[in-house]
């Protein structure tokens, strides 16, 4: 038997509906789990520094924190996810230069605005990248391979992790400072290119550090430049572009996390200093750079400039060097 739904009766369900409202709203943060959304496959470097922050956050916010891998499109699948996602701080990213910078200028339409769409959390650190070459090429230092690439422009190939990827970026950007022209051989990720680089028909290279750390260690190819201010403690024998005269062409795949754009200030403060804290954790710091990780942990104050000149630097590569993605 079904009963006519009077307007006492809808009245009662609309207020205890605002009830029920009202009361998950009073509802100290976190409340229930927290995603992380990391656009790109798991078992990478990426996916496993996120998972790192994200066990600890579910010990200090005392909810369990997912990370959830939604990968495609140069990561705009996920960060696309994330943008459109309640700003209720129970979906956050973790996001980097491809996701939240150059996707902006590689892609018709990647469906999200990095600026406007988001508000940083924290910026953690970044991948270095680093030049090698294959052992039989006759250059041992930054100013040699200037040198040989300048003698016959175009003749030396460089492998990237793909068209618009950070390694084809960073080394547009350091041809651009050089006045150097060499010629782009794109690959599908790091695995086949540090294949062909070892096998020698790859002259050069800007990769990460981790992507190519056990191989020239091994001597299966040769480091020439670090392209970041400092050397790396994992690899301190590499002297820096800068040591080698190169003074602007440094290029890092740096990461950070966001969260929705209006997701309320007293939350975001919450989540920014768990995950700065975190990031300050020794054990975290050690576990994290284990992986050729540079932790540079910034507040969103002092991250939003830097994320300003990254997008403006990579966006003038991007347009001189006419590169796009479809």
């Amino acid at each position: 038997m079904t009963f006519p739904l009077t307007r006492r009766m809808a009245l009662g369900l609309l207020a205890g509906a605002t009830l029920l409202s009202q009361a998950a709203a009073a509802q100290p943060f976190p409340s229930r789990v927290i995603k992380m959304i990391v656009p790109y496959p798991a078992g990478g470097p990426t996916d496993v520094i996120a998972r790192i922050v994200a066990e600890e956050m579910g010990k200090d916010l005392g909810q369990n924190v997912i990370v959830e891998n939604l990968a495609g499109a140069s990561g705009a699948i996920g960060t696309r996810a994330a943008a459109r996602a309640e700003p209720d701080g129970y979906t956050i990213v973790f996001g980097n230069n491809q996701t939240h910078g150059n996707n902006m200028f590689l892609l018709k339409d990647p469906g999200y605005d990095a600026v406007k769409d988001f508000a940083p959390l924290a910026g953690a650190g970044a991948f270095e990248h680093v030049f090698v070459v294959k052992n039989d090429l006759p250059v041992k230092s930054i100013p040699e391979l200037i040198e040989l690439a300048k003698k016959d422009p175009g003749k030396l190939n460089y492998g990237s992790t793909g068209a618009g990827s950070g390694s084809h970026l960073a080394t547009e950007l350091f041809m651009t400072r050089t006045g150097t022209k060499m010629t782009h051989v794109p690959f599908r990720g790091a695995a086949p290119l540090v294949t062909e680089l070892m096998a020698g028909r790859i002259d050069v290279s800007n990769s990460t550090l981790p992507s190519v750390l056990s191989q020239f260690q091994a001597g299966q190819m040769r480091a020439i430049g670090l392209a970041s201010p400092q050397r790396n403690p994992l690899a301190p024998d590499v002297p820096t572009l800068r040591e080698q005269g190169v003074t602007d062409a440094d290029a890092e795949s740096w990461a950070a996390f966001f969260a929705p754009v209006n997701t309320p200030k007293p939350i975001l403060d919450k989540l920014s200093g768990t995950i700065i804290a975190i990031l300050n954790k020794p054990d975290v710091k050690e576990r994290i750079t284990k992986l050729g990780f540079t932790l540079n942990v910034r507040d969103p104050e002092a991250f939003k400039p830097y994320l300003d000149k990254e997008i403006q630097t990579w966006a003038e590569i991007i347009k001189a060097a006419n590169i796009g993605v479809e």
